[in-house]
């Protein structure tokens, strides 16, 4: 191993302390910058051998032309959008993210979503504190002897699948790579999963591939009436096909944690005019919106970080 000492490594976001203390522990020189501009991150960069970030910034071909020493970014989360990962490794940088540290936790985020879509828990429990007590408006769904389909059969996929052993469900998985099924799920062609699904569960990335891929065309490939879950990215679907999907039936409930809309930094999503097809899923009773939590838990906190430490340590072995 390299005299770590020699390796800086600067830290543009708060996390879980256990990151900074294990680095350190191992023999790394840490620093820490979290209120700089990008451009003075820039001028001081090229002192770093790595970086650590969330989502504060992109880390895009400016930044990495300036980062001339740097040999690691480490994202705490599970995608690498917000980085250019081709110009980055041609630089020979390694990209790291910890899509193994969140997957519980949006796992159980979805489950947590079609039950209480199914249920109508954020709907009853809205009408019984106004005063209301409508039992028969409120009459549930059983998840029971449904299909569902899941679209992205990685660590994501596999944790929401596995959420379901408990239920009397079929569970299917398309994935853009062969042989990734299991004892949870069935790997199928989209056709078959287009067929067969009552609810479907986006667990993909965000990339020219995906970009708007749940749109009026994909939605109508479906044989029967479904339930969309989107815990994955918001760009992946396009809002104003999907409020026309709910209004005429054909999507039957939603539950969002991302939006089409949201910024990089997710906090400036309120600002300025909304949109329409927006300002739709704020007001109805079929649709279920967080603000990006899926994977946002005490535990995954931890653990996101847990994984960037042990990935960071074994780039030096």
């Amino acid at each position: 191993m390299s005299d770590l000492s020699k390796i800086n490594i600067l830290h543009l976001d708060s996390n879980h302390p256990l990151l900074w203390e294990q680095l350190e522990n191992a023999g790394f020189t840490n620093e820490a910058d979290f209120t700089s501009t990008k451009e003075e991150v820039e001028n001081k960069i090229e002192n770093y051998h790595g970086i650590v970030i969330r989502s504060r910034f992109k880390i895009d071909k400016t930044f990495i032309d300036k980062a001339k020493n740097l040999q690691f970014i480490a994202r705490v989360g599970a995608g690498l959008e917000s980085i250019d990962c081709e110009y980055a490794e041609s630089k020979n940088i390694s990209l790291i993210a910890a899509p193994e540290g969140n997957c519980n936790a949006v796992g159980e985020h979805a489950l947590g979503m079609i039950l209480s879509l199914f249920n109508k828990l954020n709907n009853a429990d809205k009408e019984v504190k106004s005063g209301q007590w409508n039992r028969e408006s409120n009459r549930g769904t059983e998840l029971d002897g449904k299909t569902i389909g899941i679209i992205g059969y990685g660590n994501m996929g596999k944790s929401f699948a596995k959420k379901l052993r408990g239920f009397d469900v079929e569970v299917l998985c398309y994935d853009i790579l062969p042989n990734v099924g299991d004892e949870n799920a069935k790997q199928v062609s989209l056709q078959e999963l287009q067929q067969k699904t009552d609810v479907l569960s986006l667990h993909i990335p965000w990339t020219p591939e995906t970009d708007k891929m749940v749109n009026t065309a994909f939605i109508n490939q479906f044989a029967k009436s479904f339930w969309l879950i989107n815990t994955a990215r918001g760009k992946n679907v396009v809002t104003a096909d999907l409020v026309a999907a709910l209004q005429s039936g054909k999507i039957l409930g939603a539950g969002l944690d991302v939006l089409e809309y949201e910024k990089l930094s997710f906090e400036t999503l309120f600002e300025g005019d909304k949109p329409e097809a927006f300002d739709y899923l704020l007001h109805a009773n079929n649709v279920i919106l967080t603000p990006h939590i899926a994977g946002w838990t005490i535990e995954s906190k931890e653990k996101l970080a847990q994984v960037i430490v042990n990935k960071i340590i074994s780039l030096y072995l």
